[in-house]
């Protein structure tokens, strides 16, 4: 099975939701600390020039692949790469499951401010400490994410594509 972890730019509730999906980080009764929301991989790293990128993460404890992509604004990433996968799973006979699961309802208005001072205007000193505020806000409904996305992948054996736009979490 292949894991996609998607919203607008791919570095903030994406890099969470791998990180947990991974038990990269563990979910508890107390907020995640900055030290392990900054140490999660690609948190805050990508750029602008990243949009489009579908990142490895690594393999999960079911063998099962874990990536993140940051599809800007667009509404036709993630349809497009649902039919390419059909193309391509029909015509090399390839049956991995794909699960695209959509991160950006998790995502607190703070989280959006900080990532837009931090990412977009490189002022980190006001970006920052918005985002660590944001990721601890959202951080217990991306873990819930994770745990919806991964029991639908385990359990939904009839469909070779899954897109989740997980409105729930919002």
């Amino acid at each position: 099975m292949i894991y996609i972890y998607n919203d607008y730019a791919g570095t903030h509730t994406t890099a969470l939701a791998a990180a947990y999906h991974l038990k990269e980080i563990i979910q508890s009764e107390r907020k995640l600390t900055k030290e392990e929301i900054l140490n999660v991989n690609y948190f805050n790293k990508l750029t602008k020039d990243d949009s489009g990128k579908i990142i490895f993460h690594g393999i999960d404890e079911n063998g099962d692949s874990v990536y993140t992509l940051g599809r800007r604004s667009s509404k036709i990433v993630v349809p497009a790469l649902k039919n390419l996968s059909f193309i391509l799973q029909n015509k090399h006979q390839f049956h991995e499951k794909i699960i695209f699961s959509n991160t950006s309802p998790t995502v607190p208005f703070v989280m959006s401010i900080g990532g837009f001072l931090s990412r977009q205007l490189k002022i980190d000193f006001i970006g920052v400490p918005l985002l660590i505020i944001g990721a601890k806000q959202c951080c217990d409904n991306i873990f819930r994410l994770v745990e919806n996305t991964k029991q639908i992948g385990k359990f939904s054996s009839e469909e070779k594509v899954i897109i989740l736009e997980n409105e729930k979490y919002k």
